[in-house]
């Protein structure tokens, strides 16, 4: 058995979820473009998720609770479950993020206190 999944994906295709493409087990992660001037069509919440974004290229404005928020290369922001949500490409210009799901709250360990040093091997370059 395989200790990973590797797929390739046109990160300009629309929306791809990588949660079957790569047997995800603990969160749904998904690559996004919206074309200049297109919105995700309905506002949402989450019963048990919060989402992470991270804008990778391009403008657009997010809806999050009644606020409009502009939105450049770069930004990252979190959103609880309960938060109404929207999100939109600017009028001249493409939106192109990432969006992480997960369970709020769920979070036990990070790199600083669940990563361990396994010397029992080592790639070419080390």
């Amino acid at each position: 058995m395989s200790n990973y999944s590797i797929k390739r994906v046109d990160l300009g295709a629309g929306r791809i979820e990588l949660h079957d493409l790569l047997q995800l087990t603990g969160c749904e992660i998904s690559c996004n473009t919206l074309p200049q001037g297109a919105s995700v069509p309905f506002v949402h919440r989450h019963t048990k998720n919060e989402e992470v974004y991270i804008v990778l290229d391009g403008a657009g404005m997010l809806f999050i609770d009644g606020e409009e928020i502009p939105l450049v290369q770069g930004d990252c922001f979190r959103i609880d479950p309960a938060g109404a949500r929207c999100i939109r490409a600017a009028e001249d210009s493409p939106l192109h993020f990432l969006c992480i799901q997960v369970k709020a709250g769920s979070l036990e360990g990070f790199t600083m206190n669940d990563g361990v040093m396994d010397k029992s091997c080592k790639p070419s370059w080390l």
